[in-house]
């Protein structure tokens, strides 16, 4: 018996996220996602509009229980994330070293991203205090305004950042208890499967969040006309994406929220203004007295 002096490798197929589970995608198409060189180094799945529509399904279907969820449970859930990313940060490195990015700015990314879901935990059940208020009326009676969840968020990731951007993305909308489906890096897609093992680990119920990978100009276009979803976010695109967006968004009326030209590494990329982002105002009144 002869050995093999040469063999072609096998490229991992990606697949990916809905309703808690890894589907391969409904169109069963792929595409290869190439390094410097030119090698296949993956295959990644090539996302349909059948496979937003079954995410839709499953946020919505995860929405009730996750937005009733005490605040101090979700924050314990996003801490929970970032101790599983923590304990697999190595593999996050050389997942983006092998997409192009230095191995310093790789190691970075991955410590920032950490970072930034323990940043989102903290404020789990403080962004209620900041934004809530109780309003001076004239009549006998309290007047509060608290903040509630918009319900489904459609989020278009960031082309240039393949984790960070990701994550600075999807931990705003959950820790406020919204359900999320989540279009990754076409460039850099790698890290968000791989992160979306870290949430199926982590404790985050099924549907809650939802990730695919595949082209933008195939989905964009449902991201935002989708009329069960609540509010999208997109984050690159020129002034004519912006507007057809805010267009196709109009139907519904859903929120549109744009983060384009975001340094997601910078300080300025968290705050607990994301999270009122995806929060509606609700005003309730309760008479003085018996």
């Amino acid at each position: 018996m002869v050995a093999a002096t040469s063999r072609v490798p096998v490229a991992k197929t990606y697949k990916i996220y809905i309703d808690g589970k890894f589907p391969r995608t409904e169109s069963g198409r792929y595409f290869p996602l190439k390094d410097d060189e030119g090698n296949v180094i993956a295959s990644i799945c090539r996302g349909s509009r059948k496979d937003f529509r079954n995410s839709v399904v499953a946020a919505r279907n995860a929405f009730a229980a996750w937005s009733a969820a005490s605040a101090y449970l979700r924050g314990q859930i996003l801490y929970r994330i970032a101790e599983m990313l923590e304990g697999r940060a190595e593999q996050f490195v050389a997942e983006l070293v092998l997409q192009g990015v230095s191995k310093r700015r790789a190691r970075a990314e991955v410590d920032a991203t950490i970072d930034r879901l323990i940043y989102y935990a903290g404020w789990s059940d403080k962004y209620q205090q900041v934004f809530s208020a109780v309003n001076p009326v004239a009549s006998s009676h309290f007047n509060f305004s608290v903040l509630e969840p918009t319900g489904v968020v459609a989020v278009i990731a960031p082309n240039d950042s393949g984790l960070l951007g990701l994550v600075s993305n999807i931990a705003p909308a959950i820790v406020g208890g919204n359900t999320c489906v989540v279009l990754a890096s076409e460039l850099l897609p790698l890290c968000a499967v791989s992160f979306a093992e870290v949430v199926h680990a982590s404790d985050v119920p099924a549907g809650v969040v939802n990730i695919l990978t595949g082209f933008r100009d195939e989905l964009t276009e449902q991201f935002a006309s989708h009329m069960d979803v609540n509010a999208v976010i997109f984050c690159d695109g020129d002034t004519d994406v912006s507007r057809d967006i805010q267009v196709l968004a109009a139907d519904n009326i859903k929120r549109v929220i744009s983060r384009v030209d975001t340094k997601w590494s910078e300080d300025a990329a968290q705050n607990p203004y994301l999270i009122k982002d995806t929060q509606e105002t609700k005003t309730t009144w309760h008479p003085i007295g018996s």
